[in-house]
């Protein structure tokens, strides 16, 4: 049987124009201990935090501009994509992904256009494919399959409510021993039957998705080589399905001693991703399929060396060079975590480092960073799936965008941990709003911009480690509410006091409209809901998402950003010559 490690799904969400039903995508927040003067459904008003001015006081007018002549980067339409774990196989999730009820979360998929990718992380998953075979883990809860009709197009199953249920309480067992297996370092295998390709395969096609499949590296030769013979058998399968895939091999090799008892350095997994190249070359479907990898783990000294083995001998080989990025460990984080700068930062020297490999051997290849999420080992309850992990979420976007990485792959839309993007009723969690109004309002164009009152005397030893932090792209063609030529900002504000922001330069007196998020409930920074200007966040039926609603702000009005939140700001009708032509 053939280990298997994830698929991945990945698009840009649809404009407000888009059809019901459509996947929106993504979810959770980050956690934080503060609470906002923000009125709560009850009407009630809690305390607003407050900080003794320091750096930059409370008073202080930011005079912002952006150059609107050329942009610095353009990233992928794609840019923002998705991670399926393959423990929705293991307990029972894949089946309900074409649920009525997953509308919600699938109003929250449909809504990108993009890949999808069935991620492994440390799971030990074997595939075989068989026609006909059943898989033994899903049994017969849910009898009824997606059917794929190009002529009527794409059928939803409608499961009862028992059914749901019994599933979740599947789920929350299987959650135990997956938690147990990681801990103890053993896994156990998980065949994936032709079926559930299938299934798979379905959902991402009827969700405007691409499929991006990792086959498992795990099985090895006694030369250590990669034993290729039963993927090869997956590939004639899909190929015999017509089913449009993009592959990748490995998952972290970096940690394959811990899974195998013996490593692979970077001279033979490039030499693995060659033999797969050569398979699907043998296919005609596959022939010109794209191939991505090596998705090494954090990159310290030790998985350099690995990754630049790798590019000696395959760099030519893949279209894109993958790695991961997991910001906290799981089992030791805490709430107050997410509101370093320090820890905001550590994405930033692991670019560098991934960069100086990459111009020293192919210069100009493509950069994804396939597979990030706040916290690792599945993350935690309240801290991961809440508001406060949005903080890191929203930067981890513009600093990738910034720095031109070309597609960054959420982990994930749903699976047994607590860093993913809609909970097991389907209900969008706050980094999944975060990601939807980033993909309706953010196009590829990435903006400089110049700040000017944010000054301060440097102190010898001491970094500097911005609290507010802004980003501007153009904003999305897709995005039919805006003319082309307009602009959109991202604000992070991670001070505990409120900041003013004039425009300034070719964005002086202009309408702005405001996108305001901001927790909603009791909980504060711990809370799993969110309200936009003031509005609360929430599906309005299985397949419907809320209409966005901006607050129109009247020309040249400065902008107040609260403490501890995250907003989008679109500045209409700038004209920015960057922005008129895609």
């Amino acid at each position: 049987s053939e280990l298997i490690r994830g698929f991945l799904l990945s698009g840009m969400l649809c404009p407000s124009s888009c059809p019901p039903g459509l996947l929106a995508l993504m979810a959770p927040g980050l956690a934080l201990m503060a609470t906002f003067s923000l009125p709560s459904q009850a009407g009630d008003r809690r305390t607003l935090p407050v900080e003794k001015p320091s750096g930059v006081k409370g008073r202080t007018l930011i005079l912002l501009d952006v150059n609107t002549k050329s942009p610095v980067r353009i990233i992928s339409e794609n840019f923002l994509s998705l991670q399926l774990d393959p423990s929705i196989i293991h307990d029972g999730w894949l089946d309900f992904l074409r649920d009525r009820d997953c509308r919600q979360g699938a109003a929250t998929c449909s809504a990108w256009q993009g890949f999808l990718c069935k991620e492994l992380q440390r799971l030990v998953v074997s595939s075989e494919v068989k026609k006909g075979c059943r898989n033994h883990l899903t049994e017969d809860i849910v009898r009824s399959d997606i059917a794929l009709d190009k002529q009527k197009g794409c059928k939803i199953a409608q499961h009862p409510d028992i059914m749901l249920e019994l599933q979740r309480e599947k789920a929350a067992q299987m959650h135990l021993v997956l938690l147990k297996e990681q801990f103890s370092n053993t896994y156990s295998n998980l065949t994936l039957t032709a079926r559930s390709l299938d299934k798979l395969y379905n959902f991402a096609d009827c969700s405007g998705l691409h499929l991006i499949f990792a086959l498992n590296a795990l099985r090895r030769n006694p030369n250590n080589s990669w034993n290729s013979s039963n993927a090869l058998s997956l590939l004639k399968y899909s190929a015999s399905k017509k089913y449009n895939i993009s592959w990748e091999l490995g998952n972290e090799p970096n940690n394959y001693r811990n899974l195998i008892g013996r490593s692979v350095n970077g001279s033979q997994l490039g030499k693995d991703y060659i033999q797969l190249r050569s398979l699907l070359q043998l296919i005609r479907t596959y022939s010109k399929a794209n191939l991505y990898g090596p998705n090494i783990g954090r990159p310290r000294k030790n998985v350099i060396a690995l990754l630049e083995g790798f590019m000696k001998v395959a760099g030519s080989t893949v279209d894109a060079v993958t790695w991961q990025h997991y910001y906290i460990d799981g089992r030791v984080s805490k709430v107050t975590d997410f509101l370093k700068t320090r820890l905001l930062d550590t994405l930033s020297d692991q670019i560098r480092k991934i960069q100086k490999v990459l111009n020293t051997y192919t210069p100009g290849k493509k950069i994804w960073l396939e597979g990030i999420g706040a916290t690792s080992s599945g993350g935690m309850n309240n801290l991961s799936d809440s508001y406060a992990a949005g903080f890191l979420w929203l930067n981890t976007l513009g600093l990738l965008a910034s720095q031109g990485i070309d597609v960054v792959v959420r982990h994930s839309f749903l699976d047994h941990g607590h860093n993913h993007l809609v909970d097991q009723n389907f209900n969008p969690l706050p980094d999944y709003w975060l990601s939807l109004l980033y993909k309706r309002l953010i196009g590829p164009k990435v903006l400089a911009i110049h700040m000017a009152g944010l000054q301060r005397k440097h102190r010898p030893g001491r970094v500097i480690r911005d609290k507010l932090r802004i980003y501007a792209h153009c904003t999305s063609y897709h995005n039919h509410n805006y003319v082309r030529g307009s602009i959109t900002l991202y604000i992070i504000n991670l001070h505990r006091s409120r900041k003013k922001i004039k425009l300034a330069g070719t964005l002086r007196d202009k309408i702005v409209h405001q996108y305001l998020l901001q927790p909603y409930g009791k909980d504060g920074l711990h809370s799993k809901s969110v309200q936009l200007n003031g509005q609360p966040l929430a599906m309005v039926d299985d397949g419907t998402l809320p209409e966005l609603k901006p607050r129109p702000l009247r020309a040249g009005r400065t902008l107040v950003i609260p403490p501890l939140t995250m907003s989008f700001y679109v500045v209409k009708n700038v004209n920015a010559l960057a922005c008129r032509y895609r």
